[in-house]
Order: structure tokens, then sequence, then C-alpha cells
């Protein structure tokens, strides 16, 4: 099941996705579950949002070996490398990312996002899907030049949309060596599987509750492949992932 938020007459909503249509949904998904209003509207009529607004973007660094090999100065580690975006980078499918001023390298990195849809606090592997609400697709765009010339990588990962999220949470997706790519211009620039992640996505999800508390939506970013190439005002930039769907955004 594919979970959809839009805007309609300037109000947030929710719906399923029901081949061109939403189905309304009442409320939040996971406070009011999946009771529909009776309404349908066209996808195309409505302004798709950002599936979720989290309490945290957790993000995996450096979790694709080939990644590691051509970003300088990086190298990989036993465990996962953690960061944090803040909810204000976040915009949807549709939005622009802006680029800084601060920066003169900003690049894409299409990666596999994870949502949580419960509490989960010091969670074992075994039962980390159990707490997934669904899947989406990020845009994890980096101001290449300021995350290695800071000494972390706050500043160079967190400016205003640079976290594009989106179409929508696809509800039953098993993450299974599926296919993700991004294009710029319709020009691919990666190409990969998820089963190149160093560490999965039940190991990742059960880690990081041992360190922080992940709370309903909360969005874990878990790594991009290589191919990170820099995005200049005017491009289109999709992230796809087999699926799920494409995730499109303008530069400016």
């Amino acid at each position: 099941m594919r979970i959809a938020r839009f805007s309609l007459n300037g109000e947030p909503k929710f719906g399923i996705v029901d081949g061109p249509e939403l189905v309304v949904l009442n409320g939040h998904p996971l406070v009011s579950g999946y009771d529909t209003t009776g309404d349908r509207v066209a996808i195309k009529e409505v302004k798709l949002l950002a599936p979720s607004i989290p309490s945290k973007v957790v993000c995996v660094g450096l979790n694709y070996a080939d990644h590691i090999a051509e970003v300088k100065n990086a190298t990989g580690s036993a465990e996962p490398t953690l960061f944090l975006k803040p909810s204000s980078s976040i915009v949807g499918p549709g939005d622009a990312i802006v680029l800084p001023a601060q920066s003169q390298k900003v690049d894409l990195e299409v990666e596999l996002a994870i949502v949580m849809g419960q509490i989960a606090k010091n969670i074992s592997e075994a039962e980390a899907l159990d707490f997934v609400w669904g899947f989406t697709i990020a845009n994890d765009v980096t101001a290449r030049d300021l995350q290695f010339s800071d000494q972390q990588w706050a500043r160079s990962k967190s400016f205003d949309s640079f976290c594009p999220i989106g179409p929508w949470i696809e509800t039953e997706f098993v993450p299974d060596g599926q296919e993700l790519s991004s294009r710029i211009n319709g020009d691919t620039k990666q190409s990969s599987t998820i089963d190149f992640m160093i560490h999965g996505v039940p190991k990742l999800i059960s880690y990081i509750s041992h360190n922080m508390t992940l709370l309903p939506g909360d969005i874990i970013l878990t790594g991009t492949p290589a191919g990170i190439t820099q995005i200049v005002s005017g491009d289109i930039v999709e992230c796809e992932i087999e699926g799920i769907g494409t995730l499109v955004n303008s530069v400016v």
C-alpha cells in the first residue's frame, strides 16, 4: 500500500494511492488508522508533500563500499557512521533544491529511506522490521566542499531543501536487492542495488535504537552508492528505487 501526504485546499492530508487517484484518509494513519472519508482526488490535482515530517532524520554515511572509494578522506567503519539532518531540511516531490551561497559544490545522493511506525528503543535486528511503517526515497543533498572543510558534517548536510523525500511511503516494501538510481536531466549518475549496503536495514534500525529512541514518523537514510555528482541551477534531479517510485526535484 502506498500512502501519500498531500495538500488539498491548503490543508495537509493523507491518502492511499489508487492508480491516478488518492483515497482520502480521515487523519494521520499512525494515529487514526486507514479509515477513509469516502472522497477521492486525482493526484494531478493536488500537491504531493514530503510523506512524513519526523522529529529527526537519522542518516547513515559511508554505507556502500564503492562510495567510500570515490570520496576523498573517507574510510569505512566497523559500526555505522551516523549523523542527523534537521526537519527544516525536508522538502517534498516537485519542490526545488536551493543551492546555498556558502557552497561551490553541491552533490546529489539517492538513498533508501526507512519510515518508523512505532517507538523503537533497544530493539533487536530480528524484530526491527516490525517497527517500520514503510519505505520511501530520499536525496541526501550535500555541500561536498563544506563536508570536508568542516570538522563535522552538520552544516554540509543541513541547509534548507537538502532532504527531498517522497513521493510516498510504500508499506509493503521488503528490502531485497532492489535497484536504486539517480539521474540529472535524464542522464544516469548512480546505479546500484540495496544489497550492496555494508550494514543492512535491520542492523541499522537496531543499532540506531540502541543509541537514540526512534519515534513514529522518524526517518532513517541508509546511505548512497557511488556516482555522487554535482548539481547546478536548472537541473532536474530524479531519484528512483525499484518498487517505490521516482522522486523528482528541480535545482535553483
